[in-house]
């Protein structure tokens, strides 16, 4: 199938898309690598004191609870679907994601389109409604349109993988302002900065690893990566030094996160990762990649869903 038959086929559609398409077109079940951050930045935002000479803590609102799962549920929609969008031809010319839902005709352009424009509004509308204080409605468009960049970083920078770390890092700086708001303390600035910083390097790390599988097609297409750049051993030596930075920054907010109510549990969960984060890069080696998938999906979900029941169950217990 040549590009311009992709094009035309997609533009229509098959007019018979269902929810489980819809949900599949931006990778619901990969919400597990975001998602966890932001509820746990929540709850290390409510257990923190306001200030150093106040032991006073925020409230817990329905409404802010609600307006953060919104805001994240929509802002990722959007991210993802707008992914998919301007990378349908190439994802068309890849044999791995040439099955993706627009290169199919599963769902059409002008649908993914008006699904990216339905939820960037309902992202900048959630935090205008639910959310207590008006910081986050002012950084709504900036943050989304960072978010909606990153698919078009690897036409010009290898460093791709960093802005799509950066971009999920955001969760938890933004639900600190979301909960904390106008009476913010920066006493404890650097709990949401450090778990940040820590999500940059994870994510652009493991980014890293899955485009692996790629390096060869995005070399040829002239697409920027640090496989495409570096070839897979590079990238794999490149990986591990996100993941090492990672637990670095783990282990920082470890070692200052007593305010936030986090100890000895969070700790074992560090610890946990870092095993975690040697067995995902056991399982990629540059002359195979055939457990890229499990080493990208099943050790990150287990990183993300251990460090948010320990870092919960400390600020419950804290």
């Amino acid at each position: 199938m040549n590009s311009m038959n992709v094009t035309t086929d997609e533009s229509s559609g098959s007019g018979a898309a269902s929810v489980s398409d819809w949900l599949g077109l931006i990778r619901f079940s990969h919400t597990i690598f975001a998602l966890p951050f932001a509820v746990l930045a929540a709850f290390l935002a409510w257990s923190t004191p306001v200030s150093s000479v106040d032991n006073a803590t925020p409230p817990i609102r329905i409404t802010d609870i609600v307006g953060v799962l919104l805001c994240m549920v929509t802002a990722r929609s959007a991210a993802m679907a707008f992914n998919r969008l301007v990378d349908h031809r190439i994802d068309a010319e890849n044999p791995r994601t040439a099955t993706r839902h627009l290169p199919a005709g599963v769902l059409s352009r002008r649908g993914v389109a008006m699904f990216t424009i339905a939820c960037s509004i309902g992202f900048v509308a959630s935090t205008l409604l639910f959310l207590p204080n008006r910081m986050p409605l002012y950084g709504s468009v900036p943050v989304l349109a960072f978010l909606l960049g990153y698919s078009l970083a690897k036409r010009f920078t290898a460093s791709a993988h960093l802005w799509l770390g950066v971009a999920l890092s955001l969760s938890p700086i933004c639900v600190w302002v979301a909960i904390r708001g106008d009476s913010m303390s920066w006493d404890f600035i650097s709990i949401p900065l450090l778990l940040a910083g820590a999500i940059a390097f994870w994510v652009a790390g493991f980014d890293i690893l899955y485009a692996c599988q790629d390096a060869d097609f995005d070399r040829s297409a002239g697409l920027h990566s640090v496989p495409s750049r570096f070839g897979v051993a590079g990238a794999l030596r490149i990986a591990v030094m996100m993941h090492v930075v990672m637990l670095a920054f783990l282990v920082v907010l470890v070692l200052t996160g007593a305010p936030a109510g986090l100890g000895w549990v969070f700790a074992v969960a560090v610890g946990l990762t870092a095993v975690l984060v040697l067995v995902q890069h056991w399982l990629v080696r540059p002359d195979d990649l055939s457990r890229v998938n499990a080493a990208f999906f099943q050790t990150n979900a287990i990183i993300s869903l251990v460090l948010l029941v320990a870092g919960i169950a400390d600020c419950l217990t804290g």
